[in-house]
């Protein structure tokens, strides 16, 4: 990413504005990035989760986490989906949203399961 487009980028987050783009290419170019970033700033992850999470109960703390975040997430996005509604945005754009709101609220389950069954096989094991 060029230096100019991430001072750009800083300064108007600073502002509180949002760069948008209409063109596809662009997204595009803007969800390989954000890929990219992701995988190379946690280039020992693997690593890193291996030597921390010994036993069932070490996994508990970081999946508690990630479930927190994931939930903030959709319940912004539900306030998206609702203005989207309100708004009368495209049917296209309220299903997506819809379907993003309804697999973000999957997620949360399934990490709650997760976070349950460190619980329980860690009891198990105890008794």
């Amino acid at each position: 990413m060029p230096l100019t487009r991430l001072l750009v980028d800083a300064a108007a987050a600073r502002l509180g504005w949002r760069r948008t783009y209409t063109d596809t290419t662009q997204v595009d170019t803007l969800l390989s990035e954000q890929a990219e970033t992701a995988y190379r700033q946690a280039p020992d992850h693997a690593a890193l989760a291996t030597a921390k999470h010994d036993d069932a109960l070490a996994v508990q703390p970081g999946v508690l986490d990630v479930r927190g975040r994931v939930l903030a997430d959709v319940v912004y996005l539900e306030g998206v989906l609702t203005g989207a509604r309100n708004r009368g945005l495209p049917p296209a754009l309220i299903q997506c949203l819809e379907d993003v709101v309804d697999h973000g609220h999957e997620m949360a389950v399934l990490l709650a399961g997760t976070v349950r069954t460190t619980a329980v096989v860690t009891a198990g094991s105890a008794g």
